[in-house]
């Protein structure tokens, strides 16, 4: 990765001054704008997907049958919550290295899943457990208007 002279060439040019054994030299980190290696035809379509609902969850699976703990939690909150189902979509990760890779550049979160309301990136799992639990979730996702209304709800069969 680094390159370093041959140690025989550093013999060669070592004197009683300059020790045999050179520190390396630091790491050079990219810049964020040499890190954005996000193509165009990916952030595009990435866009396209967070546009696509007003809840829309990158998660590994599906919704029925979600692949990680942490997919299951978000979905089990974002079904307490009382999302509606019209209002909601989700993408399985897993079906396209390309989405897995360019979601986490795209939001600058390194991991799965991650949650956006009204195209705005709200966390992942941990984030929403913690909103869950203060409150806040229940309370974003009821001003964005994103619940099941009152009396929209499927009725119960009777027998």
């Amino acid at each position: 990765m680094f390159a370093r002279p041959a140690f025989s060439s550093v013999l060669r040019t070592a004197t009683r001054t300059t020790p045999l054994i050179r520190p390396l030299p630091a790491p050079r980190f990219l810049t964020p704008f040499q890190a954005r290696l996000l193509s165009s035809e990916t952030r595009t379509a990435i866009d396209k997907a967070v546009s696509s609902a007003p809840v829309v969850l990158f998660m590994k699976g599906t919704p029925e049958t979600p692949q990680c703990g942490f997919s299951r939690a978000s979905i089990q909150i974002l079904g307490m919550q009382g999302v509606d189902p019209e209002k909601f979509t989700a993408f399985n990760v897993l079906e396209d290295e390309e989405l897995r890779a360019g979601i986490k550049e795209y939001s600058e979160w390194p991991t799965i899943p991650q949650l956006y309301v009204d195209k705005e990136f709200v966390g992942g799992c941990d984030i929403l457990m913690s909103m869950h639990q203060d409150g806040s979730l229940a309370k974003m996702l009821e001003e964005k208007g994103v619940l099941v209304e009152p009396g929209d709800e499927e009725p119960t069969p009777k027998e």
